[in-house]
């Protein structure tokens, strides 16, 4: 017997491995440990990058950032996941749901622009390494200020 997704009147009950119900606390110990080894090693970067003077460059400045947004994709979507393959609540509600597929996408666009910047300063680095102090100047890193700055014209 196939199973689908369903909605109902609350929202949406989703049916997860329903084929393979044994599994489902292997998947569960599986996920949870490295959804526990993600917010650890996201969260070591972070305060290394943040402690270690030696680490105050703009290429430490945008890996801190892209943890910080790896937590914040990963705490929006396993926290459900993992209260699905428990069995106590298997549904979720459409505001719910649409607030969920927000934060992905919205993640998902801001890790794209930030790739994009720390693909700048490689070539910044690279290609042009006696302009690198000029072109990735403090002012142009910090608060986002990265984003919209006329230094980025020079390249």
């Amino acid at each position: 017997m196939k199973y689908l997704n369903t909605s109902s009147e609350e929202g949406f009950i989703l049916v997860g491995f329903s084929d393979w119900p044994h599994l489902e606390p292997i998947f569960f110990a599986f996920i949870s440990i490295f959804y526990s080894l993600t917010l650890f090693g996201n969260t070591v970067i972070i305060i290394l990058s943040q402690l270690d003077l030696r680490l105050h460059t703009p290429m430490y400045y945008f890996l801190s950032h892209l943890s910080f947004l790896d937590l914040c994709y990963t705490a929006s979507t396993v926290p459900q996941l993992l209260a699905n393959l428990s069995g106590l609540d298997r549904t979720i509600s459409f505001g719910r749901c649409v607030a969920q597929l927000f934060i992905m996408l919205s993640l998902g666009g801001i890790e794209c622009v930030l790739l994009v910047a720390m693909a700048i300063d490689r070539y910044a680095a690279v290609c042009r390494p006696l302009h690198y102090t000029t072109i990735m100047h403090s002012t142009l890193v910090s608060a986002g200020h990265w984003l919209c700055s006329p230094g980025w014209e020079a390249l």
